[in-house]
C-alpha cells in the first residue's frame, strides 16, 4: 500500500505526509512539475492543493489549484482510490451543514470564488463514475501553522506578541474548528475504506470567539479589545454524522489544546 499526496508542502500535506510515514507507509510527493502518466499508479491518492486566505489576492491561481491541476491528474494518472479535500465553507450561507444540502452561491459575489472552485472540483469528481473517487469538506483545520493568516493563530500571536488581542469580528460568532492531528488520521480513513462519495470533516462541535478569547486569556496575560462595527456573522453546524456512524471518528475539542499551541508558539520565538 502507498500514497501520493499532491500539495505535500502545504500545511495539511505535510502533516498527512508527516503522520503516514510515521505508520510506515510509503509516501509519494511529486513536485510541481510532475508529468502524470497512467503507466504509474499513484496508489491512494489525497488531493491537499489549493489556496485558503489569499483567494482574493490569487483568483486565476485559486482555480488552476482547485479546478485545472485536478482535471490534470484525474485525466492523465492511474490510482487505487482518490480524495479531494474541499472545504466547508460551502455552507457559509447555508442554515446547516450536511452533506446532501443545497447550497446558495453568487457568481457576481467576489468573495464566492473559493466556494464556487471548490464545488466545481466538486462537480468535477462526482462526473466520474469511479466510487473510489471522493470528497472531504473540511472545516477550519488548526494546527502550528504559525506562518498562516488562520483567525486562530493570529489571536496567539496577537495574545503572545502584544499582550492584546483586537477583536474584529463579532465575539458571540461561532465556527467548527478541528485538529491538523484529527484530520490526517480520518482523511487516511476514507482514502483507504470510505463508502460514501462525500463525507464532511469536522469537529461537529461550535465554538464561539468568546469561548476561543476567554481560553486563551487564561494562558496569556492579556487585553481584550472588541470593534464592534462588524456584522453579525452565522456559520451553520457541521453534521459528522457520517464519518461518526461509519469510523466512529470521536474529534477532540480545540479548547483543549490550546495550552499546547499557545506554547509551541512561544518555544519558536526563543
Amino acid at each position: 500500500m502507498h500514497f501520493t499526496i499532491l500539495g505535500a508542502s502545504g500545511f495539511i500535506g505535510s502533516n498527512l505526509t508527516a503522520f503516514l510515514k510515521s505508520e510506515s507507509i510509503e509516501c509519494f510527493t511529486p513536485p510541481k512539475e510532475y508529468v502524470f502518466t497512467k503507466n504509474k499508479n499513484l496508489g491512494h491518492v489525497i488531493y491537499c492543493i489549493g489556496l485558503t486566505a489569499d483567494f482574493r489576492q490569487k483568483p486565476m491561481e485559486t482555480v488552476r489549484a482547485h479546478v485545472c491541476k485536478l482535471m490534470e491528474v484525474l485525466e492523465n494518472s492511474s490510482f487505487e482510490s482518490f480524495l479531494y479535500l474541499s472545504s466547508s465553507r460551502v455552507y457559509n450561507e447555508e442554515s446547516a451543514g450536511t452533506e446532501t444540502d443545497k447550497l446558495s452561491i453568487s457568481s457576481s459575489n467576489f468573495s464566492d470564488l473559493y466556494n464556487i472552485s471548490k464545488l466545481m472540483g466538486e462537480s468535477i469528481c462526482f462526473s466520474l463514475t469511479n466510487e473510489k473517487i471522493r470528497i472531504a469538506r473540511l472545516s477550519n483545520v488548526i494546527g502550528n501553522d504559525f506562518n498562516s493568516d488562520n483567525f486562530l493563530v493570529s489571536l496567539i500571536k496577537e495574545a503572545v506578541d502584544k499582550n492584546k488581542i483586537v477583536l474584529g469580528v463579532p465575539i458571540h460568532a461561532s465556527k467548527d474548528y478541528i485538529l491538523i492531528e484529527d484530520v490526517v488520521k480520518i482523511i487516511a480513513l476514507i482514502s483507504q475504506k470510505g463508502i460514501q462519495r462525500i463525507y464532511n470533516v469536522a469537529s461537529g462541535l461550535q465554538i464561539s470567539n468568546e469561548q476561543i478569547v476567554n481560553k486563551i486569556r487564561s494562558y496569556v496575560n492579556c487585553q481584550i479589545e472588541i470593534i464592534n462595527n462588524t456584522k453579525e456573522l452565522k456559520f451553520p453546524a457541521i453534521s459528522i454524522k457520517k464519518i461518526k456512524n461509519e469510523f466512529n471518528f470521536k474529534p477532540k475539542n480545540i479548547l483543549d489544546n490550546l495550552e499546547g499551541l499557545i506554547s509551541d508558539y512561544k518555544q519558536t520565538k526563543l
